[in-house]
C-alpha cells in the first residue's frame, strides 16, 4: 500500500465520521477533503476545482431550477391538487399521497416534493382525528423513493450517470432507471402504505393545530399603559431592550386600534397603548409591577393586537435559521416578526427563546402582520405547515412550463442534445419567459449539495487514480472469492444503503460507484447492473432522520423519535434488496 493510498483511506475515513458526526455541514467537510487532495498533490492543482464544472454538478442544478418553473407555472399544484380532499380510510389517505409525492420526486426535487404536500398531508390528518406521524413518515419515504423513477429523480442517478459516460463513453437514458427503480419504488409505496404506518409508535402526539401545540395564552398577555405608568415618554427600542433583560418578549404595540413597527424603535410610549408580552407567569407579574402597567389578558390579543397573526412554519436544511439563535437573527427589528413559540420533535420549549439554537426540523410559531407575514416566511427560508394557495387558474402558464421540460427530456432521450445542454436550455427558457424570475434563479439551487458534489469528484477521481479504488474493490473480491457474483451486488447494495442512512445520498454515489464499477470489471459481469445497485442503495435512506433531508423535515412536524424511523425503514429496507436484485438481474443480467 503505497503513501498516497493510505492517506486517501485515512482522509475517506474521517470525512465519513465527520458527515456522520454532523458538527460542520457536509459541503465544508467536502471542501476541506477536495483542498486536502490539492495540497498533497494527488490531484493537480489546475484539476482540482473541475468538479464544479462537472455535467453531473451542472445538470443537479439545472433540475433544481427547473423544478422552480414547474412549480411556480402551478403545474404541479394541478397535479396535486385531488390529494387535498381527505379520505376515510388511512391506508388509502396515504397510499394515495405516497403515490404522489413519489410521482413528483421523478421529475423535480424530493424536498421540494414533500415540502409541497406536506401542508396536504397535515391538514388531512386534523381533518381525519389523525396523528401527523401516521402521514408524514410515509409521506418522506415515498418521496424519497420516487428518486429512483427517472435519471433526473435524484443526484445519485446523475452522477452514476456522469461516471457510466466517462468510462464507457455512453450514459444512461432518462428512463434507463425505471425498470428497477419503478418496481422497488411500487413495492415500498404499498409496503408504507399497508403495512408501514402501522409500526408507527402509537404515542406519538396528534397535533391539530398551533394553539394546541404551543399553548401560547399561558405565555402571551395584554398590558395597557396607564396614566403614571414609567414607560410613558420611553422609547421603545429601549424598553424592548429592557424586555430581553427581565426573560421577557415585547411582541408588539397598538395604538389607537393600528399597529406600530416595531422596527421604529425611536417612537415613545404613551397612555392608552396596548403592550403584547410573552413571558412566564413569575417573569410576568415583575415586568407589570416595575412598569406599572395594567394587565388586560390573553383571551383576544388577537383581535385587539390589530391585525397580527400566526404562523406556523418548519425549518428546513436550506433556511437561513439554521445554526443561530432567536438573539442573533432580531427577528422583530429585521423582519417585523415575533418569534412566539418554538417546538423540537413535538416538545414546546419553555426556556428562553431568545437563546433557542435551531435545528432542521424544528417548528417555529411566528407572529406578525398578516400581509407582511407569508413574505417574512420566505425570506427565512422556512417552509410554511398551513395550506398553500393553489394557483391553478393558470393552465397557459403550466402548459408552457410542462412543453419545456418534456422537450428537453425528449431531445435528451433522443440524442439530440445532451441532458446538461438540453435541461439548461429549458432552465434558460423558463427564465426569460418569467417562470423562474431572474432575482430567484439562484435561491432555489440547493448550493449545499452543488458544493458537496463539485468538492467531491475530484476526492473520488483521486481514489481513482491513486488506485485505491482498485484496492478496495480487489479486496472485496479476493474475500469473496469462489462466491457468486450475486453476492458482491448484494453487499455494494447494502453498503451503499448503510451509507446513504449516515451520510449525504451524493456523496455515497461519488463513493460507491467507482467501487462498484471496478468490482464489476474484476468480476467480468456486466458493470451497469453494479451501477443499478448504487444508484437503489443511495435512494434508500430510511434508517435514520440524517441520511436525507426529508427525513429530517419531518422529524419536528410529526413528533417523532430518533429511533421511530428505523422501525419502518429497516423492513423497508430489507423489502427493497429482496425485490431490487431479482429486478437487476432481469433488466441487468450478469
Amino acid at each position: 500500500m503505497s503513501p498516497d493510498q493510505i492517506f486517501l483511506l485515512s482522509l475517506l475515513a474521517a470525512v465519513l465520521v465527520l458527515f456522520v458526526w454532523g458538527r460542520w455541514r457536509y459541503d465544508v467537510v467536502a471542501i476541506g477533503a477536495m483542498l486536502l487532495v490539492a495540497i498533497t498533490g494527488i490531484v493537480p492543482v489546475q484539476d482540482v476545482f473541475l468538479g464544479f464544472g462537472h455535467p453531473a454538478t451542472l445538470t443537479v442544478a439545472m433540475v433544481l431550477i427547473i423544478s422552480r418553473g414547474l412549480l411556480n407555472s402551478g403545474v404541479i399544484d394541478l397535479m396535486a391538487e385531488h390529494v387535498l380532499r381527505p379520505l376515510k380510510s388511512t391506508t388509502g389517505q396515504i397510499g394515495l399521497m405516497s403515490l404522489v409525492a413519489a410521482g413528483l420526486s421523478a421529475v423535480m426535487n424530493n424536498v421540494g416534493a414533500l415540502a409541497l404536500l406536506m401542508p396536504a398531508a397535515i391538514r388531512s390528518a386534523a381533518n381525519a382525528k389523525r396523528p401527523p406521524a401516521a402521514i408524514l413518515m410515509p409521506l418522506s419515504f415515498a418521496s424519497i423513493l420516487g428518486g429512483m423513477l427517472t435519471l433526473i429523480g435524484t443526484p445519485p442517478n446523475i452522477i452514476i450517470a456522469a461516471i457510466r459516460l466517462q468510462t464507457s463513453g455512453s450514459a444512461f437514458g432518462m428512463f434507463d432507471f425505471t425498470p428497477v427503480g419503478g418496481v422497488v419504488a411500487l413495492t415500498g409505496v404499498l409496503f408504507v402504505s399497508v403495512v408501514g404506518w402501522r409500526l408507527i409508535p402509537k404515542k406519538r402526539r396528534a397535533r391539530l393545530s398551533a394553539a394546541e401545540l404551543f399553548k401560547i395564552e399561558d405565555y402571551v398577555t395584554e398590558a395597557v399603559v396607564p396614566d403614571g405608568s414609567g414607560l410613558v415618554g420611553r422609547r421603545l427600542s429601549e424598553v424592548d431592550n429592557e424586555a430581553d433583560e427581565k426573560d421577557a418578549d415585547l411582541l408588539g404595540v397598538v395604538r389607537s386600534e393600528r399597529r406600530l413597527d416595531m422596527r421604529a424603535g425611536g417612537r415613545t410610549f404613551q397612555v392608552g397603548d396596548v403592550l403584547l408580552l410573552e413571558a412566564a407567569p413569575e417573569a410576568l407579574e415583575r415586568l407589570l409591577k416595575d412598569w406599572g402597567l395594567e394587565a388586560v389578558g390573553a383571551d383576544n390579543h388577537k383581535e385587539q393586537a390589530a391585525g397580527l397573526t400566526l404562523a406556523e412554519a418548519v425549518v428546513p436544511s436550506r433556511s437561513s435559521l439554521l445554526g443561530r439563535t432567536a438573539a442573533a437573527l432580531r427577528l422583530r427589528r429585521r423582519y417585523d416578526v415575533n418569534l412566539v413559540a418554538v417546538s423540537r420533535a413535538s416538545e414546546p420549549f419553555r426556556g428562553r427563546l431568545r437563546s433557542f439554537r435551531f435545528r432542521t426540523g424544528d417548528v417555529v410559531l411566528l407572529e406578525g402582520d398578516a400581509e407582511n407575514l407569508p413574505e417574512a416566511i420566505a425570506e427565512l427560508g422556512l417552509l410554511p405547515l398551513a395550506e398553500r394557495d393553489l394557483r391553478v387558474g393558470r393552465p397557459r402558464r403550466a402548459l408552457l412550463a410542462s412543453g419545456l421540460f418534456v422537450l428537453a427530456i425528449t431531445l435528451a432521450s433522443l440524442g439530440v442534445l445532451s441532458l446538461t445542454v438540453a435541461l439548461g436550455s429549458a432552465a434558460l427558457a423558463m427564465i426569460l419567459v418569467g417562470l423562474v424570475p431572474v432575482r430567484e434563479m439562484y435561491d432555489h439551487v440547493d448550493w449545499p449539495v452543488i458544493v458537496l458534489l463539485g468538492a467531491m469528484i475530484p476526492v473520488g477521481q483521486a481514489l481513482e487514480v491513486s488506485g485505491t479504488t482498485q484496492m478496495i474493490a480487489s479486496g472485496l473480491v479476493a474475500v469473496s472469492a469462489g462466491l457468486s457474483p450475486v453476492v458482491l451486488l448484494t453487499v455494494i447494495l447494502v453498503v451503499t444503503m448503510t451509507l446513504s442512512d449516515v451520510i449525504n445520498n451524493a456523496a455515497t454515489a461519488v463513493v460507491m460507484a467507482p467501487i462498484a464499477l471496478t468490482i464489476a470489471h474484476e468480476l467480468g459481469v456486466n458493470p451497469d447492473a453494479f451501477l443499478m445497485a448504487v444508484a437503489v442503495g443511495a435512494s434508500s435512506a430510511f434508517l435514520t432522520p440524517i441520511g436525507h433531508q426529508n427525513n429530517a423535515l419531518i422529524l419536528g412536524p410529526g413528533g417523532y423519535r430518533f429511533g421511530d424511523y428505523w422501525r419502518m425503514g429497516l423492513p423497508l429496507e430489507v423489502l427493497i434488496v429482496l425485490v431490487a436484485i431479482p429486478m437487476l438481474l432481469i433488466v441487468w443480467p450478469l
